[in-house]
């Protein structure tokens, strides 16, 4: 007998994707995809004599060459054929709602794959290739705790965790005029849910708020949305799906997430009395310049 509820189903799982919907998406050909990087020299200051030769040059340096590996993940799901003779509850097709269900758990794991302080892997027969995280990149703009160790800046060395902290406001400058002086512009500060509450007690907020310019979002009660350094606005963004102990200050110009197979369903060899299907996606990042964003870590996480 049929159950007496409304065919309403409603999902409460968090499907929030901040850092995919904030960064730039691409394509790729092949598992391992590269790009260069380059900067600019210091600044200098020396003058030069009236009608001066030029008897040397300044230095071409070459770009460096990095890349990263794509990522497999994927969720699965099978269902009974005598589903579609059912009357179902809140849907008409089981398998097409199982899929689409699986489909936002994968984006959530695309999340915590790309927001991880998890070095590449190249992978073997025996062994998964993994993407660098975001956590692996970013090494030039760093707050940590003592006893750590930053990324390498190449996604190749995860950082070594050091003593955790409660997050200040100082922290949070610190890693901005870092960003800064390397000639970053970080606009978004992603932050764990517990830490999003922290930022939002900065010293100074409601006046922060205040001054906000017009043209980005200002205030929303009992959140602090957008922060106001001395180096620029920064929206503040929690993010379920990133390291509660790590507050990123990113710009969305110089990250992407790159797609060897983008999120596609995939229905699997009939084997019985059942349908049998998998979601799955290949995926990776791309940090196109690791100096451009900034790392806060080893946060309390309550």
């Amino acid at each position: 007998i049929r159950e007496s509820l409304a065919d309403v189903i409603s999902s409460i799982s968090p499907e929030e994707v901040p850092f995919q919907s904030n960064v730039g998406s691409e394509n790729v050909a092949n598992t391992y995809f590269e790009w260069q990087t380059d900067s600019l020299a210091a600044t200098s200051t020396t003058g030069v004599i009236d009608g001066d030769d030029v008897s040397s040059f300044d230095s071409t340096s070459a770009t460096t060459r990095v890349g990263n590996y794509t990522h497999i993940r994927r969720r699965t799901t099978i269902v009974a054929d005598n589903f579609s003779a059912l009357d179902t509850a809140g849907r008409n097709d089981e398998l097409s709602y199982q899929i689409a269900k699986r489909g936002k758990e994968l984006k959530r794991d695309i999340e915590a794959v790309l927001t991880a302080n998890n070095a590449q892997v190249a992978g073997d027969s025996s062994t998964a290739r993994e993407t660098g995280g975001l956590g692996a990149w970013i090494a030039s703009n760093a707050n940590a705790g003592t006893g750590g160790a930053l990324a390498t800046g190449n996604g190749t060395t995860a950082r070594t965790d050091g003593t955790q902290r409660d997050f200040t406001e100082t922290m949070l400058k610190d890693a901005m005029q870092q960003a800064f002086v390397s000639g970053g512009q970080p606009s978004i500060l992603m932050v764990g849910p517990h830490n999003k509450t922290v930022v939002s007690g900065f010293a100074g907020i409601a006046a922060q708020r205040y001054q906000a310019p017009s043209d980005a979002p200002t205030t929303i009660i009992g959140a602090a949305d957008v922060y106001l350094s001395d180096f620029g606005t920064l929206n503040v963004v929690a993010n379920r799906f990133s390291p509660e102990r790590t507050a990123y200050l990113l710009d969305p110009e110089y990250a992407s997430v790159c797609y060897l197979r983008p999120i596609q369903n995939v229905e699997l060899s009939k084997t019985g009395d059942a349908e049998k299907s998998m979601v799955i996606a290949e995926f990776g990042l791309k940090v196109t310049n690791e100096a451009a964003h900034a790392v806060v870590a080893d946060l309390n996480v309550s």
